[in-house]
């Protein structure tokens, strides 16, 4: 299974200090997850075909062997502290669950 999570930054939310976050922090605590398969985080660059912004900063994309696990981990008291964390950055993150066809 696959979670894909878009989203922009809060507003005065520095986009240097959440990619030095997500670096440092995010992208190692979440890989560090035994329920997670891998995690990157991607910075939107443009709309191909187009001039236009895109609708959301950042994709962050998320393969775990199980959702129980995952929702086990996740909700681990040390986990929290990332999540709280991403909050300080993340404006009403959407979370998409997808499988493969």
């Amino acid at each position: 299974m696959r979670i894909v999570v878009l989203f922009n930054l809060l507003p005065g939310a520095s986009a240097a200090d959440y990619e030095a976050w997500a670096k440092g922090t995010d992208i190692p605590g979440v890989n560090a997850l035994a329920s997670v398969g891998k995690f990157t985080v991607h910075k939107a660059t443009g709309l191909f075909g187009s001039d236009a912004a895109p609708p959301y900063q950042y994709v962050e994309v998320i393969d775990i062997h199980a959702m129980d696990a995952f929702v086990a981990d996740v909700s681990d008291p040390e986990f929290q502290k990332v999540a709280a964390a991403f909050g300080q950055f993340a404006d009403n993150p959407v979370f998409i669950l997808t499988e493969d066809l």
